[in-house]
């Protein structure tokens, strides 16, 4: 899959879901745009500037830009930067989201939690994505495909009620984008990840007694680590939408990273498919 010449922005791309799918698209031969706030390490591993160097170092071109994604501004001044620098834009991928912050939220009732929890969820993740599309589409030819991080949260209860108000806002995004950008020849996708191998999620587990890392849920259930896909699964799965010529055809709707592997034939990076339950909750 050869995505040589082509422009990409991942916005969220310090770490885990986001860098994983840089250095993808980066294995493909993009160049691509690692944004985010992390330039210094904080609670967790991750810098956009490790993450360019990483792309970088696969085969693409990495771009590291500081950007605050719930300042429009800043916003607005990456993509003049992409319309400076390059002659177009053809992939978006929309994944900035604070998984730190919300981890204190989950379990929680909305009426126990203060109202900021909105604006932490809403505000970063699906206003962010809708302000990034509205800077970006002017930059980008037919053929170009915007991705929109989602998750099964839209559909079945999942952490808390901003967390599922918040994702399925984002599902209906990028359906009444698709339309509105048909005539255009640009493509949009709601991605749905499993549960994934980030850095947090590793920082969360616990080790058993026989020695399995386990990550114990609010409503009981429990979880082997072992079984999350990891960030680059769902990298080598833009990476086909991004080179499948068909894929206006489908715009607008739901991919999950289980299902674009059985369509494209890539497995993740130790060779396994991660099963489908871990998709849908």
């Amino acid at each position: 899959m050869d995505l040589k010449g082509l422009v990409a922005v991942v916005t969220g791309a310090s770490r885990g879901v986001g860098k994983g799918i840089a250095i993808e698209l980066g294995a493909a031969g993009a160049t691509v745009y690692v944004t985010g706030r992390s330039t210094k390490p904080g609670r967790l591993p991750g810098t956009i500037g490790d993450t360019a160097d990483e792309v970088t170092q696969a085969g693409g071109t990495g771009i590291a830009v500081a950007c605050d994604h719930r300042d429009d501004q800043q916003i607005a001044a990456l993509f003049a930067r992409v319309a400076d620098e390059q002659s177009g834009l053809d992939i978006l991928v929309n994944n900035v989201f604070s998984a730190p912050d919300m981890a204190p939220t989950m379990g929680h009732s909305f009426w126990d939690l203060p109202v900021g929890v909105w604006d932490q969820i809403v505000g970063l993740g699906t206003r962010a994505h809708y302000v990034a599309a509205v800077h970006a589409v002017p930059l980008m030819p037919a053929g170009s495909v915007i991705a929109n991080l989602s998750s099964p949260g839209a559909a079945v209860y999942q952490n808390n009620v901003a967390y599922g108000v918040g994702k399925a806002a984002t599902d209906k995004m990028s359906s009444d984008m698709a339309v509105e950008l048909k005539d255009r020849g640009v493509s949009v996708f709601s991605i749905w990840p499993g549960l994934v191998r980030t850095e947090f999620l590793l920082a969360a587990a616990r080790t058993t007694a026989d020695g399995r890392k386990v990550l114990d849920f609010p409503d009981g259930r429990m979880f082997e680590v072992g079984q999350a896909e990891t960030p680059r699964f769902i990298g080598r799965g833009i990476v086909g939408l991004a080179t499948d010529p068909t894929r206006l055809d489908r715009s607008g709707g739901i991919e999950t990273t289980a299902g674009l592997a059985v369509r494209y034939g890539f497995t993740d990076v130790d060779g396994a498919t991660p099963p489908l339950s871990a998709q849908i909750g």
